[in-house]
């Protein structure tokens, strides 16, 4: 499985509250809207495309495609899937994720990880949320001031990092 992630640190300086930010189904409506987001060019070589990753997730029954939403405005995706396998169920993992070229740098990605975190939380049996990124990836800033935990490397190489769930069902 591929797992692609990114989003820029939150700042200081940030305009956005987490309350604002809320995730949504991708849907029949939406989802245009969702393939039409972008990250700078220099992003593109760490993460697949949102048009990939919604024919993907059409094709895998647990993944949960999910828009990111500052208000009104959409504003980036990020996909997750439960493990699978036995060893597995326990936890769930974020491989798909990315805040829009036009509004990075606001917040909305450590807000919707939040949101993501908490909306995982509730899932009965998960006390582990993993995520998976490119080593070089300046995201990693942010997963590690979630509470991300480097502790494995997958395939390719990518990072694993796990953040245990508190208060999960």
């Amino acid at each position: 499985m591929t797992r692609d992630l990114v989003v820029p640190a939150a700042s200081a300086g940030d305009d956005v509250s987490p309350v604002e930010v809320r995730l949504a189904d991708v849907t029949a409506d939406n989802w245009r809207d969702v393939v039409a987001l972008e990250v700078e060019p220099e992003q593109r070589h760490l993460l697949a495309s949102n048009v990939y990753s919604l024919a993907e997730a059409s094709f895998t029954p647990a993944a949960r495609p999910r828009a990111i939403y500052a208000g009104p405005r959409l504003v980036g995706f990020l996909m997750y899937e439960p493990g699978d396998t036995p060893e597995e169920r326990h936890r769930v993992s974020i491989y798909r994720f990315m805040i829009d070229r036009r509004v990075q740098g606001r917040g909305y990605g450590r807000a919707a990880l939040l949101k993501a975190i908490d909306e995982i939380r509730a899932m009965p049996g998960i006390t582990t949320v993993s995520i998976c990124y490119a080593a070089d990836n300046p995201a990693r800033v942010l997963y590690e001031s979630l509470g991300f935990v480097p502790v494995d490397r997958d395939e390719d190489g990518d990072v694993i990092a796990d953040r245990p769930l508190e208060g999960a069902r």
